[in-house]
Formats: C-alpha cells, sequence, structure tokens
C-alpha cells in the first residue's frame, strides 16, 4: 500500500498539474471506487462537474483537492490507486475507474484519471471540519499529524506511545497516533533505530522513542527524493514514473539477504497478516516475543 511518501509525491504532482483546473466533466466508470460517497456515482459526478480546484493537500496516507466551494475532493490509494494527469487523447488504463475533463486555458485537452487494478482505494466528495487551525476533510478528521507536517508534536507522541504496553511497531502503524508510515517505512525506521518491532512502548525510554521517530522522518524524507518506493508497477506518480526507494531498502523485503550493518541475514515473521523484516542480531526481540517465535 503506498505510504507517506508515495502519496506526498502524487500529491506535489496533482498540485502542479491540476490546481487551477475546472472539473469539465465527471464519468464514473465503476461504482466501487465512489462507494462511500453517500450521492452515488450520479450524485459525485454532479457534485463535482463546475467545480474549480483551488489546492492540493494530504494528510498521512489521504490526499485532497480542495474545491472553490469549500468541499473536497478526498482520496485514497489503497493497493493499487493511481492518479493519472493525461492527454486526452491517450489510450485508457484497462483499469479506468473515474475520469476527470479538466477545462481552463492551461488544461484544455487534458484528462485527469483515477485508476485501480484490485480496488481497495477510493473517491469520495467531503465536508471541510476546522480542527487546531487547519481545515480537513471531517471523514479524516480523527487522523493524527505525520513526522513530516510542522505541527507534528514529537514530545506527545513520545508520551503517548510510552504509555502503552503494545508493540512499538503496531504503534507506529496507528494512524490516530502518527500517521502515513506503514509497513515498509515502519520497517527501516526500526531497523535504523535497532529497535524490535515487539518491544513494548512502554519499555522504551524516551530516548528511544524520539529517536525513532526521527528515523522515520528521515526515512520517508530519503524515500521522497527518490520518488517513493514501487514494488510493481502499480505505484506510480501522476506521469505514470515509478519510485526507486526500493534499491535502498535494509530490511524490508530483504528477507535472507545480510544485514547491511552486521551481515547477519535479514528475518521475516507473520505481522498483523503481513510480514515484519528485522535483523536478529541488531534488532534483538524481547524474551516474550523470542519465546513465542520459538513455540
Amino acid at each position: 500500500m503506498p505510504e507517506l511518501p508515495e502519496v506526498e509525491v502524487v500529491r506535489a504532482g496533482l498540485e502542479r498539474h491540476v490546481v487551477g483546473a475546472t472539473l469539465e466533466r465527471v464519468e464514473v466508470l465503476h461504482p466501487r471506487p465512489v462507494r462511500r460517497d453517500p450521492r452515488g456515482s450520479t450524485g459525485f459526478a454532479a457534485a463535482l462537474t463546475g467545480r474549480r480546484v483551488e489546492a492540493v493537500r494530504r494528510r498521512g496516507k489521504y490526499f485532497w483537492l480542495v474545491l472553490d466551494n469549500g468541499e473536497a475532493l478526498l482520496g485514497h490509494l489503497g493497493m493499487s490507486g493511481q492518479m493519472l494527469v493525461q492527454p486526452a487523447d491517450a489510450p485508457d488504463d484497462r483499469h479506468l475507474r473515474v475520469r476527470f475533463t479538466l477545462g481552463g486555458r492551461a488544461f484544455a485537452g487534458t484528462e485527469l484519471r483515477f485508476a485501480d487494478q484490485r480496488m481497495f482505494g477510493g473517491l469520495m466528495v467531503a465536508q471541510m471540519v476546522s480542527q487546531d487551525g487547519t481545515e480537513l476533510p471531517t471523514e479524516i478528521a480523527h487522523i493524527a499529524r505525520d513526522p513530516l507536517d510542522p505541527e507534528f508534536d514529537v514530545e506527545a507522541v513520545v508520551r503517548r506511545v510510552r504509555r502503552r504496553t503494545s508493540g512499538i511497531k503496531r504503534q507506529l502503524l496507528d494512524q490516530t497516533l502518527v500517521s502515513g508510515v506503514g509497513n515498509i517505512y515502519a520497517d527501516e525506521a526500526l531497523w535504523r533505530a535497532q529497535v524490535h518491532g515487539e518491544r513494548r512502548g512502554d519499555r522504551l525510554s524516551a530516548r528511544q522513542v524520539r529517536e525513532l521517530l526521527d528515523h522515520a522522518r528521515e526515512v520517508m524524507i530519503a524515500a521522497l527524493g527518490q520518488g517513493g518506493t514501487s514494488f510493481d508497477a502499480l505505484y506510480v506518480n501522476v506521469n505514470g514514473q515509478s519510485g526507486y526507494f526500493d534499491r535502498s531498502l535494509h530490511a524490508y523485503g530483504q528477507e535472507g539477504l545480510p544485514c547491511d550493518r552486521c551481515g547477519t541475514a535479514i528475518r521475516r515473521v507473520a505481522f498483523m497478516n503481513r510480514s515484519s523484516y528485522f535483523c536478529p542480531l541488531c534488532q534483538p526481540a524481547p524474551r516474550r516475543a523470542a519465546r513465542v517465535s520459538r513455540s
């Protein structure tokens, strides 16, 4: 699933290519991507037709187009969603789900297309709410700030982490605590901090949590510099180009390869219906986790 860096790459691309455009025509080619909009496909299209894009924002893994009537087009890429800016005469992607014909002198002959092979992503028209001085779509008002947000309160997150008994990786993935971090960047941040993902939050020092959050921020900034992480052709930016950070990963997806720090083979274990990757020497498991792993 695209995480913060991948969604930020898409947001920045949309900001460059669609701000100022009018949504002249909206075609919903498959109802599933707009399933969360109570208006249905027809109402979704009607609510957006004629609206002008004023800005593009993001929180965590969500992005939204700010519209001229105070509403927003809220989006989540899910597992395979793509927001593509393409010439109107470009062939349709076989997984094209929603088409936006853009209007305005600078946008003539251009379309914004939402393609989604697996259809876990989605779009909806959202109302806005003011929260802590920030305008957010109502549906994501519960999502926490992310480590790249200038208003991200590191010390508040440190305190909350250290009050919890759950494992630190599980906490990193809790979008109400810290948003934007998914499986890839959680594993990478934990590897950099030399912390096992099953370490309990209340067993970590404030310094360890602070350093871990710093590593999460640093690894996501590094990924942004390479256009995000692409393991297949499903994640692309608005121009259809893949990112290259997968070539710089130290833990995630590296099972059996030598740790870049100590040479020990990277290990993979099951975690919350997905996988965790870590170095068993640099990131020793807590005693309880070690017993469970051997049983």
